[in-house]
């Protein structure tokens, strides 16, 4: 894959500040106007990207890497085998990435309108809405280092609304999720369930998908979800439900036997009768798992024990909850975690990105900082360097 300096990627470096010495935080820019970054750094210290790029309803899926953390990095390459096959609009439907057996890199994606090979079709939906069959689409990586065509996973559910995501183990399991209906669920979001499909060569053939949590949360429809590995091989899910339509709270599941059982517990409750566009993340540091979410226009993270599925007291970005969403997570090889978030000014308007630094222990830092005025429908992502500063790819 060809490599290309990108001097206009780093934008600014702080400097450490002297109190605790907390690591500077380096922004950098995605290449061509690019949007929504999901990042994954290898034990290589490789860092792996994708992002989304064009018109928002229907955009491509480019995926990118450095070797250097970010002073160059690889010519971004297409993800997507159909032009236009992906959406940006909403910020809650774009790829996800994921590293399994022999660092192979995964990428998954929610179909646009006009992608190809379409899904079922929902009763609920004009038969002939270009929305009605939209495809849940994957991709990998192939021996050559180009991407195979696109596939669309899912064979029996439909009403695909909500972003889903990917997961993957260094044993050869992959792993799709996204939420939709089936052909016995009830009608609404109520109806909706969360539903896996998995693979056991390395993403070669998919089984086909099963719902995996047997109580009635519903999801929320336009909400996004999230999957992660850790490196026991453990799948993670976070979702969002939708009982009677105000109960929107966060949801943890959690397999010890690589995705044929869960358990689950609700971990954060929102009363609120509406869809809030949500996103969820996971990083497992060197001081563990951690989970991030969004409630009540305020954004949160906890670290979760796996065997147990306790979760720490949540810890809040500081300041006043209001309208921010999308947050991500970093830690470096002391513990210390970034915080990352936007704000967001209302529906196809640009965003206003934040951060905070906490020390080991969970206890803020003086480190933070804004970005105003970010690209539309985008959020940010971060990584660890290993000098001990954050990285802010936006």
């Amino acid at each position: 894959m060809k490599r290309v300096a990108l001097a206009v990627l780093i934008l600014s470096c702080t400097t450490a500040v002297s109190a605790g010495d907390a690591p500077a935080v380096k922004l950098l820019r995605l290449p061509d106007g690019g949007v929504q970054p999901q990042v994954v750094v290898d034990k290589a210290g490789i860092v792996h990207a994708v992002f989304l790029k064009g018109d928002p309803r229907s955009a491509d899926v480019f995926y990118l890497r450095s070797s250097d953390y970010g002073k160059s990095v690889s010519e971004p390459l297409r993800v997507n085998s159909q032009l236009g096959s992906a959406i940006a609009a909403g910020a809650i439907r774009g790829a996800h990435l994921a590293l399994g057996r022999n660092g192979r890199v995964h990428v998954a994606w929610n179909g646009s309108s006009t992608a190809q090979p379409r899904g079922p079709l929902s009763p609920e939906m004009p038969q002939d809405s270009p929305h009605n069959g939209v495809p849940m689409l994957y991709s990998r990586l192939n021996d050559k280092g180009m991407f195979e065509p696109q596939r669309n996973l899912m064979r029996k559910t439909f009403g695909l609304d909500g972003g889903g995501s990917v997961a993957a183990d260094a044993e050869g399991n992959v792993y799709v999720a996204w939420h939709g209906q089936d052909a016995a669920a009830s009608e609404g979001e109520g109806g909706r369930r969360v539903w896996l499909a998995r693979s056991s060569d390395a993403g070669e053939t998919f089984a086909e998908e099963r719902a995996i949590f047997d109580q009635p949360t519903g999801a929320c429809g336009c909400c996004g979800m999230r999957l992660f590995t850790d490196s026991s091989a453990n799948l993670l899910v976070l979702y969002r439900s939708a009982r009677e339509v105000v109960h929107r709270d966060v949801y943890l599941l959690a397999s010890t036997d690589r995705g044929e059982t869960f358990r689950g517990k609700m971990l954060h409750p929102w009363e609120i009768g509406a869809c809030p566009m949500s996103s969820m993340f996971f990083l497992e540091g060197p001081r563990g798992l951690l989970a991030a979410w969004e409630t009540a226009e305020q954004v949160f993270f906890s670290s979760v024990n796996v065997e147990s599925l306790r979760t720490s007291e949540p810890v809040a970005a500081p300041g006043e909850a209001g309208r921010r969403k999308y947050p991500v997570l970093a830690q470096d090889k002391t513990g210390r975690t970034l915080l990352v978030w936007a704000t967001s000014n209302g529906w196809g308007k640009p965003v206003d990105l934040h951060w905070k630094t906490f020390a080991p222990d969970g206890a803020p830092e003086s480190q933070q900082g804004d970005i105003a005025n970010i690209p539309v429908w985008s959020f940010a992502a971060a990584f660890a360097n290993p000098d001990g500063s954050f990285a802010i790819l936006y």
